[in-house]
């Protein structure tokens, strides 16, 4: 049996170099523990520089060179960024979005419908693959880059969304009837005067329209996979690269942001349905904004689509000005991968580029191409992943808290915005945030691919829209022993995004013994004796406690956060946007009603620990230090050893872990005390 590895890879593209350097390349990859690189998935107009003349030339230099040094090859389908010969064929392949039809030259502005562009990417695929999929160092193929649906609304896709009404819906009266169309004579009563979706003014049914464009995207991934299946062997993979909301600093450039949320433009529980080995890019701030944050959401998130590990395929290394790493900084980034359950990390890219849109987006090495800080510590990691790799690889994570994410409701939010400085991710990222800061580990999870069952704990930050299918779900979890800790805006829409004309939250306002139905400003009203920003609920008790009311001379008759048993169970409601020691105190009862066990007091953010089960039984507990100071803590386990510097600890030893450091302690079952505290994977 082949024993496991971790991949510790880097992007990179020979025809990008400004001199032939593929030997010192491979030797200096080779000397950093790199054991996989990713090509081709952004070269379409040099692997076919004519329509029909193909040129692999590199593609075979590379593969041959893999072959030579042992190393593993990730190939990617070339389709993200189409040849200015196929445009100039077809002008319609570029897309029409709200801006009009886009002009060449950026990547990711093509239609996924146009059929030139199908039978062309198809064509490249098929001489790609047919091509490398025999080659023994190629493990894998990635399906296009970064895929989304690029705000199509050409006449293909408006067509084929009418197709879907119909098929839905079955005739006018019932669709005019489901998004409430009489509202500004927006009704229709022959299919034919449906109108351009563009002009769309009906939440519900843009909603629905922006649903029916992430599933093209999700459908043109499987269109790819297909492809892809009919070439390669039983042991090579299909994956993506899936990536989230690109939350930007300020500046109004692409590059300018990192991953901070949930994708609005593509469905990543639709999308992973034709992947065999699941895959993902995370960016996230450094320097002295280093939190974790961003590498645990991205990685709770891609994990929890099948419960199965990952591939990071692309993460950074020095990138922009603002995230040149402090020294330990990059070894830290690798291991909190690790820590969320991936099999391994591959940087973007190997070398900073010369010339481009992406020249100061750096790479592994500056655009010198020699050693530097951040190539060194990279052979620290390579070095550390040889020797403890088959530990570490295949991480299992038994979370017990689940948080649901929707992307109806963030669609929702577009329409009726909460609150003009506050997005539905800004309120995902509160509550995960603040698990994440209090080490409660948690799955994060596509409410289409929600499982009750195998949890303890369900966190549903503003889920506006929700089927009654899914409020049945809740509810029963609740009535069995489940704990549901919801927001404000959560249970307010079906999944059309119509209001429901009762009392709110609907149906689950018994499960929460409260209702309301007025909401505010919040003004200078207090809850806990700290603010309220952006959005408050009135909430009226029935049978709940409330566990605050609001500190103001005329909110104050009514209650901002309620607990209520309900069945076997218990329902948090937290009915306004409270600074974080509110959420995290409400966090903490929950977590207890739940029976999870907690860390002692110490172990919260800067110090972060996430934990799992090794390949080999051992319980892994990934203790990292997001802070210039070191930090001294106490044991909580029975006996444990540190994998990395094979040191023992037993509980109440001290723990010193340096700035921007880790731990990896080990605990064998057999040693483990039935007391131990912080054991958050069972």
């Amino acid at each position: 049996m082949e024993e496991k590895k971790l991949m510790f890879g880097a992007a990179y593209y020979p025809e990008y170099m400004p001199y032939d350097r593929m030997d010192q390349d491979f030797a200096m990859m080779r000397k950093a523990g790199i054991n996989t690189i990713r090509i081709a998935e952004s070269t379409w107009s040099t692997l076919e520089p004519e329509d029909g003349v193909f040129d692999f030339s590199y593609i075979d230099r590379t593969l041959e060179k893999a072959r030579e040094t042992g190393m593993d090859v990730i190939v990617g389908t070339p389709t993200y960024a189409v040849p200015a010969w196929l445009v100039k064929k077809d002008p319609e392949i570029m897309v029409v979005n709200a801006r009009g039809r886009e002009k060449y030259g950026h990547r990711q502005i093509f239609d996924l419908l146009n059929p030139t562009f199908r039978f062309h990417a198809k064509r490249v695929i098929r001489e790609l693959v047919s091509r490398t999929a025999g080659h023994p160092n190629v493990i894998g193929f990635q399906i296009d880059n970064e895929t989304k649906h690029y705000d199509n609304r050409g006449e293909e896709i408006q067509r084929q969304f009418l197709e879907y009404l119909k098929e839905k819906f079955k005739t006018p009266e019932q669709l005019n009837r489901t998004f409430c169309l009489p509202y500004w004579s927006n009704s229709i009563h022959k299919w034919e005067d449906f109108p351009d979706i563009s002009g769309c003014i009906n939440g519900g049914l843009a909603g629905e329209f922006e649903k029916f464009q992430r599933r093209t995207a999700a459908d043109y991934l499987a269109w790819q996979a297909g492809i892809v299946k009919e070439y390669i062997r039983p042991d090579q993979f299909i994956t993506h690269n899936l990536d989230f909301e690109w939350r930007k600093f300020g500046a109004d450039i692409a590059q300018d942001g990192y991953s901070y949320g949930v994708q609005p433009d593509i469905n990543h529980y639709e999308a992973a349905k034709c992947l065999t080995r699941l895959g993902t890019d995370i960016y996230h701030p450094t320097q002295d904004d280093l939190t974790g944050a961003e590498t645990a959401f991205g990685g709770d998130s891609i994990r929890s689509l099948k419960q199965e590990n990952y591939l990071v395929l692309e993460c950074q290394a020095q990138a922009f000005k603002y995230w040149t790493p402090y020294p330990g900084q990059l070894r830290l980034h690798a291991y909190s991968h690790l820590a969320g359950g991936a099999d391994g990390i591959s940087y973007w890219n190997w070398h900073s580029i010369h010339n481009g849109y992406e020249t100061y987006w750096k790479g592994l090495l500056s655009h010198d191409l020699e050693e530097n800080p951040a190539y060194l510590e990279a052979c620290r990691i390579g070095e550390e992943w040889k020797r403890l790799g088959s530990c570490l690889a295949g991480l299992k994570k038994e979370n017990r808290i689940a948080l649901l994410i929707d992307n109806v409701s963030m669609t929702a939010f577009k329409w009726f915005p909460i609150d003009r400085d506050l997005s539905y991710n800004d309120v995902v990222r509160w509550m995960y945030d603040s698990l994440y800061e209090m080490n409660l580990e948690c799955d994060v999870v596509d409410v289409n691919g929600l499982e009750p069952e195998r949890y303890d704990m369900i966190v549903t930050p503003a889920l506006y829209c929700a089927s009654e299918e899914l409020l049945e779900k809740l509810e029963s979890f609740v009535e069995n022993g489940g704990v549901l800790v919801s927001s404000f805006k959560s249970f307010v829409a079906d999944e059309y995004a119509t209001v429901y004309a009762d009392t709110q939250p609907h149906r689950l306002h018994n499960c929460f013994g409260m209702s309301y139905n007025q909401f505010t400003e919040p003004g200078r009203t207090r809850i806990m004796g700290s603010g309220v920003k952006y959005f408050a609920e009135l909430l009226k008790t029935e049978e709940a406690e409330s566990l605050a009311d609001y500190e103001h001379k005329y909110w104050g008759r009514y209650a901002g956060i309620t607990r209520n048993t309900y069945g076997k169970g218990a329902a948090y409601y937290i009915a306004c946007y409270a600074e974080k020691p509110v959420l995290k105190k409400i966090l903490s009862l929950a977590s207890s009603d739940a029976g999870l066990s907690r860390l002692p007091e110490e172990f919260q953010w800067p110090v972060t620990v996430r934990s799992g089960r090794g390949s080999d039984g051992m319980i892994l507990h990934y203790v990292m230090n997001y802070s210039e100071d070191p930090k001294n803590l106490s044991c909580p386990w029975a006996q444990a050893e540190d994998l990395l510097t094979g040191d023992r600890f037993r509980k109440g030893d001290t723990l010193s872990i340096g700035d921007w450091d880790l731990k990896i302690l080990a605990e064998r079952p057999q040693e483990r005390s039935h007391t131990t505290e912080g054991d958050t994977t069972e």
